[in-house]
């Protein structure tokens, strides 16, 4: 680890605005959260996810490249959130008899529980007398990243902001679902996997893949279903109530 450092230190001091410094971050944190979930015994309370996150802050805090250098050369990483989460549509498919038969009970829940995620986050920033940037970057913290950062931008909120909200929000929401789950002993993967998914969206759907193909499918509708419905509703409400 202290030669990779070395490395990512020699290589960001030499080209500081280059695509390939922030993409050996990028990687490197993500394999070495793998590695140290692994050595941890896969902890619940800590995603892989979260620790290549604490560790890419770490590295940019230590390492001669600033963030606008970083983010500009990880552009095209975010970009392919966009195919990723269009891919989700093939376990979705497999899955449609399943989704076809609680159609009624997935309508009847998605619109409060979508706006309630959004509800509270702005309410309680507001009654903290946060500004309306603050407050739009946070409207949209339980929508997958591409859906949220068209949202965001929409309503002038900070990107930036947004993707630490998203990340908090995923963890949070993941560990909350699967401890409530054990304590109610829940086993059904197709309300499981729905909640993972309309509540910690990205997040949520990989730990709803490592429950089963079915939780991962209604996950994956969660997800899909709350990044739609968001992004028609916010923006007219956040226009209608400015």
């Amino acid at each position: 680890m202290s030669e990779l450092l070395l490395r990512l230190e020699s290589l960001a001091g030499e080209l500081p605005q280059r695509t390939e410094t922030a993409i050996v971050l990028t990687l490197a944190a993500y394999f070495a959260g793998l590695r140290l979930f692994a050595w941890l015994r896969s902890p619940a309370w800590c995603p892989p996810i979260l620790l290549a996150s604490c560790l890419l802050a770490l590295w940019l805090a230590l390492l001669p490249l600033d963030y606008a250098g970083y983010r500009q050369g990880v552009e095209w990483l975010t970009w392919l959130l966009g195919p990723a989460t269009v891919a989700l549509g093939v376990p979705l498919y497999q899955q449609v008899h399943h989704i076809r038969a609680l159609w009624k009970p997935i309508a009847l829940t998605l619109p409060p529980a979508a706006m309630l995620a959004a509800g509270y986050a702005v309410g309680i920033a507001w009654l903290l007398d946060a500004p309306p940037r603050i407050l739009a970057s946070l409207a949209p913290k339980s929508v997958t990243a591409p859906i949220a950062m068209g949202i965001t931008q929409e309503l002038g909120g900070s990107v930036s902001l947004l993707m630490g909200a998203l990340l908090i929000t995923g963890v949070m929401a993941t560990l909350g679902i699967t401890f409530m789950a054990r304590g109610w002993r829940l086993e059904d993967e197709r309300v499981i996997g729905f909640a993972l998914g309309v509540n910690g969206h990205a997040i949520g759907t990989v730990r709803a893949f490592e429950i089963g193909p079915t939780a991962g499918a209604f996950a994956s509708l969660g997800m899909s279903l709350t990044g739609v419905f968001t992004a028609l509703w916010l923006p007219l409400m956040w226009h209608l109530m400015a």
